[in-house]
């Protein structure tokens, strides 16, 4: 499966847990795993409020 989004990566670089972007957002930490490994994506609106959370520009959340 091709990896859509780097949410990992930034995660990891920002030095923030899947459990804290869960908790920031009101969702199962099961639920950010998937995203983590790209078995499935979250909502647009979801991603914006991720890129908010992590400071960083859409773009750097999704491949190309």
């Amino acid at each position: 499966m091709k990896e859509i989004n780097r949410l990992r990566i930034i995660l990891a670089e920002k030095n923030k847990t899947g459990k804290w972007l869960a908790e920031q957002l009101g969702k199962d930490p099961s639920t950010i795993s998937k995203w983590c490994t790209n078995s499935s994506q979250p909502q647009l609106d979801t991603v914006i409020r991720i890129a908010e959370l992590l400071e960083v520009d859409i773009k750097e959340l999704i491949n190309r």
